[in-house]
C-alpha cells in the first residue's frame, strides 16, 4: 500500500525480517532516508554499487531503483516520507559519508526527535512530523551543497548504468526485455550489459530479474491475489511460467513463498 504518513523504522523493521525486501533491486512509492550507525554492507543506488559504513546517509527518492545488503551487525534507522509530500526534498539519489562530528550529531538528533513524534501520538502530530522532515531536508541539502560531498562527474559507463536503472524504475515489472531497454537507450545489448556489470557487479538482465522477483514476492506476501493473477499482472505468459520463474530465482514455488 502507498505510504501516506511520515514514519520511522529501524533497519530490521524496514526489511520486516525478510532480507529479500532490501537485497533485491526494487523501487518504492515513498522517499527514504537511511542513516547507518553501525556495521557495513553494500548499496545499489543510481546505477552503481558501493560499500556502506557507519555515518553514511543514504537518500533514496521515490521511484529510484536500489538494493541494500546489510552485514550481520549493521544497525541504523530509516525515515519514510510520502511521495506526495510538499516539503522541498533532494531530487537525486545520494550516498553521503558524513565525517564531521557536528553533522553526525545533527542528523541523529533529527531522527530521534522524529521517532519521538511518531511514538507519542500527540495532537498536531503530522504538522510536527512535517516540520521535522523539513529540517531533515535542510540538513540533507546542506550536506549535498558542501564541497566535501561534491559529486565527481561519472564516467560514460556509469551514466549509462544510471539511465538504465532509472528506466527500469519507470516501467512496470516485466515491462520489456533487456534488448528493448538497450534499444531505448540507444546502445547495443552487449554494451549495456558490459556497462551495467562494471558499475553494479550484476548484469542488466540480472537487475530486471531481481525487480520482477521482488514485485512478485511483495504481491505474494501482501495481497490475496492468486499466483495466476500475479503472473498476469506482472506480464508473465502463464501461471506455469511464473511458477518456474519463482522456483528458479528464489528456490521455492509461489505457494511456499506465500
Amino acid at each position: 500500500m502507498p505510504q501516506t504518513q511520515i514514519q520511522t523504522q529501524t533497519l530490521a523493521q524496514l526489511s520486516a525480517g525478510q532480507d529479500w525486501r532490501l537485497t533485491l533491486a526494487h523501487e518504492r512509492d515513498h522517499h527514504l532516508l537511511i542513516w547507518i550507525t553501525r556495521g557495513q554492507g553494500r548499496l545499489l543506488l543510481d546505477g552503481q554499487r558501493r560499500g556502506i559504513s557507519p555515518h553514511n546517509a543514504l537518500w533514496v527518492p521515490a521511484r529510484s531503483l536500489f538494493a541494500l545488503e546489510l552485514g550481520y551487525q549493521c544497525l541504523g534507522h530509516a525515515v519514510l516520507i510520502p511521495e506526495e509530500s510538499d516539503v522541498r526534498l533532494p531530487e537525486m539519489p545520494r550516498q553521503l559519508r558524513i565525517r564531521d562530528g557536528l553533522a553526525q550529531s545533527e542528523i541523529a538528533a533529527l531522527i530521534e526527535q522524529t521517532q519521538r513524534e511518531v511514538q507519542q501520538g500527540r495532537p498536531l502530530q503530522q504538522d510536527a512530523l512535517k516540520a521535522q522532515v523539513a529540517l531533515i531536508s535542510v540538513w540533507l541539502r546542506r550536506q549535498i551543497m558542501s564541497d566535501e560531498h561534491a559529486a565527481p562527474r561519472p564516467k560514460a559507463g556509469d551514466r549509462l548504468s544510471a539511465r538504465f536503472c532509472a528506466l527500469i524504475a519507470q516501467r512496470a515489472p516485466k515491462g520489456g526485455s533487456m534488448a528493448d531497454h538497450a534499444a531505448e537507450l540507444g546502445v547495443t545489448p552487449t554494451h549495456l550489459t558490459r556497462a551495467v556489470k562494471a558499475a553494479t557487479g550484476k548484469s542488466a538482465a540480472d537487475l530486471l530479474t531481481e525487480r520482477s522477483c521482488h514485485a512478485a514476492r511483495r504481491l505474494l506476501a501482501e495481497t490475496d491475489q492468486t499466483a495466476a493473477e500475479i503472473a498476469a499482472s506482472l506480464g508473465f505468459g502463464s501461471a506455469a511460467y511464473f511458477t518456474r520463474f519463482m522456483q528458479q530465482h528464489s528456490g521455492l514455488p509461489p505457494s511456499k513463498l506465500r
